[in-house]
Order: structure tokens, then sequence, then C-alpha cells
């Protein structure tokens, strides 16, 4: 027994003298907290997290340590997108898939699309509607199976009969049938508590409704409201017994203020957003989701012949030019943003054009890297974790050529990824 203990103690000692720490020597380095660009500074990685951040080159501390040169590089936390759809992507094809692709055909194309993510610098996402495969996905990329960002996922959104989530939305009688809670359909306040409870059963990490009709779903309008207040009210409080927050996709003004009274914690898209509403939001602590990205991909889209189903066209040409403007009108009204982009309308691995669209609105660079890390790591409960490099922050940390806070553009052409202290990408 005693040879054996001496063993154990041999092979720890072994195990810690050949831990590696990684120092990161950054030319420029964001911090996201002040809100300041910081000039040469060393992060170094411990495992999965940040050990320490220090003020210029610091040198390894034991010859098994590893230096990592980025001095020509400005380093910033991981970036996070809080409006992903995982499971798709757009293209010409993709109202006939749902008829013809399997769910493992699904869940194969979603670790592309999540990879692309990772690779573009985006960390954590939230994925806001699908099938429920992205919980899969999610799983599988927490368990190292596959690669991507850290997802939260909300499975299947929620939508009332015929509603933007409606998943047989312009489908045949013999096949339209009557979703209801499981399939997340909701017509009652009844409803509305038991598809929460399906959502938290089925794994989800927080909801989404759509609080409003949408662009893209084969239905009539793109802006009324579909939800009453009083069961957005039972969606929120359920919620709340879970620990989920709630997101809303809302279009049109009426639906977005039941949403916001009722305790959503998002508004998606908020294209006619009323001054009132963006009042009523800043009294609510409730961010906008702006996803300008998504409006102008579906604004060119609709152009192309034969695209879009047909009752889709006329919404996308109504809809989309207009989200930059209200984002614009918004942020200056002094409204909290969440940066998000809508990806999967758009193809993935693109998510940074938003930050230009924002930019070229009028929000200044630096605050529109604040949305996408310490505005969205607080949504998320992560604020201690994640948004930030810091010390006892997990490693999440990418790297840009330029400085971002001056020409927001180099954030979409990132050269370093690490996550939770592995790199993925390194040029």
């Amino acid at each position: 027994m005693k040879n054996i203990t001496v063993l154990v103690l041999v092979l720890l000692n072994i195990n810690f003298m050949t831990a590696q720490d990684l120092y990161l020597h950054a030319g420029k380095m964001v911090d996201t907290k002040s809100g300041k660009i910081l000039g040469n500074s060393t992060i170094i990685i411990s495992g999965n997290k940040i050990k320490s951040v220090e003020k210029g080159f610091t040198r390894p501390a034991s010859e098994n340590d590893s230096i990592i040169d980025l001095k020509n590089s400005t380093v910033l936390p991981g970036l996070i997108d809080m409006h992903v759809h995982l499971e798709s992507e757009t293209s010409a094809t993709e109202y006939m898939n749902e008829f013809i692709e399997n769910e493992a055909d699904v869940a194969f194309k979603s670790l592309g699309f999540a990879k692309k993510t990772l690779m573009a610098g985006f960390t954590t996402v939230r994925d806001l509607g699908g099938s429920g495969v992205n919980i899969s996905l999610r799983n599988a990329i927490n368990k190292g199976r596959v690669e991507g960002p850290r997802i939260f996922t909300a499975g299947k959104s929620l939508a009332t009969t015929g509603g933007h989530a409606d998943p047989t939305n312009g489908r045949s009688r013999e096949l339209m049938g009557d979703p209801g809670p499981k399939e997340g359909v909701v017509n009652n306040v009844a409803d509305a508590k038991k598809a929460v409870r399906q959502r938290y059963k089925n794994g989800a990490d927080l909801i989404k409704i759509t609080a409003t009709g949408g662009v893209l779903s084969v239905a009539k309008s793109g802006t009324n409201p579909q939800f009453t207040e009083e069961e957005i009210k039972a969606i929120v409080d359920v919620a709340k017994d879970y620990g989920f927050h709630v997101a809303a996709h809302a279009h049109g003004d009426e639906g977005m203020q039941r949403a916001v009274r009722a305790g959503v914690k998002t508004i998606e898209h908020g294209t006619l957003m009323s001054e009132a509403t963006m009042d009523l939001m800043k009294e609510k602590n409730a961010y906008l989701v702006p996803t300008i990205t998504a409006g102008k991909e579906v604004t060119e889209l609709a152009e192309i012949e034969n695209y879009f189903p047909e009752i889709v066209v006329p919404k996308a040409k109504a809809i989309g030019p207009q989200i930059q403007g209200t984002f614009a009108k918004a942020y200056k009204r002094g409204v909290g943003i969440a940066f998000g982009t809508d990806a999967g309308v758009f193809h993935h691995g693109e998510n940074a054009r938003e930050f230009v669209y924002m930019v070229e609105a009028g929000m200044p660079a630096m605050a529109a890297i604040q949305s996408a890390t310490t505005t969205n790591a607080e949504i998320l409960g992560m604020q201690d974790q994640i948004g930030q490099i810091r010390e006892g922050f997990l490693a999440d940390i990418i790297a840009v050529p330029g400085d971002p806070s001056e020409d927001i553009s180099p954030l979409k052409a990132v050269s370093f990824v690490m996550k939770d202290g592995m790199i993925y990408k390194s040029k």
C-alpha cells in the first residue's frame, strides 16, 4: 500500500512539473470593462482560465511554458453573438429542405456552421430557435466531441397557431395538423406554461417567443402581434422559475410593447419600434438585439426571382431596409444594445459584418465591441466568466490586425481564436 501511495505522488508531481502555462504577448489589448485600449500586455493562461494579466512582455516562469507572439495584433475577449440559428443557412432550397432532410442531415450541417462561427472569433452564441438539434450540438461541443462556440440555446421557438414559428405554416391541410405546446405552439395561458416546461424538459437554456409576425415565415403578416400579454406574462413567469430569460422576436410595435411590459429581456430586430417603446425598454431594462445584417441580406435576396416564396418577398422588402435606421434611433435614445446578427439568415462566419453596420449607424466602435462582450455576458449571467480579459475568467481570447477601436472592420479578419484555453486558429 505504501509503494502505491508513493507511485501516485510521483505521478502527480510529474504532471505538476510538466503543466504548461501559455504567455500571450499582445501588442494591444482591449479592456472591455473600461473601454480602453491597453499597450504591450502579457496574458498568462493556465488550463482553461486566465491566470493573470500583466503590463509589458513577461517572460515565462518555467522552461515548460510557451510564448504566443501576438505583438502585431490587438487582443480581445472572445465575441458573443446573441442571435444565431446554427441548424440552417439561407439558400434557395431552404423551404424544401425540411421535407427532404433527416435530423441527422441537419446535425451534420450544423457542425460546419458551428465551426465557421468559432473561427470568426465568436466563442459564445445564443441559438434562438431550431428543431432541437441545437441542444444536441451544444452538448457535443461541451463534451469536446466537435468544435464550435459555447452555446446557449432556446431549442424550439414558441409561437401561436399560424404565428412566425409555427412549424406547419405554408403546408397543405393534409400536412398541417394541429401542433401544440410540445411542438412549441401556444394558444392560451395553460399552453404557455406547458410549452416553457417542455423546453426545460428538452434541455433548453432560455426561451424564445415570436411576439409578432416575421419576414421569412410562410404567413401573410410580418408585424402583427401574435401573443396576448397574459400569455407572454405566463411564459416569463414560468421561465423565471426555471432560471431562464426570455427573448422575443418582434417587428411590430404593439407586440414589442406587450413583450416588454410582460418582462422579456431582449427584443430581437425591433424594426417598427416607437419612441414610447424605446422608453419602456429603458424603464424595464430590456435590450434591443438589432440584427442589421439579416435585414440587409433579406432585402438583397428578395430581388432574386424565386429565392423566397412569393408571400415572403413583400415582407422582406418592407422590413429589411428599416432595421438599421431603427437601431440608430434606439441607440441614440439610450436603449441598451446587445450584439446579435441572426446568422443563418445570412452565411455563418460573417457575423462581424454587424459591427460595421452598427458603427455606420452612429454607435462608437468601442461601444459596439462592449455590446458583444460585457453586455452580452451580463445578459447570459456569465459576467464573471466571459466578456473580459481578466484574471479568473475563462480563456476565451481572439486577436485581429490593426486597432478595432479606430477601424472596426478588422473584426472581420480574426487571426487567432482561443476558447476555454484551447487554440483553434492561429495564423
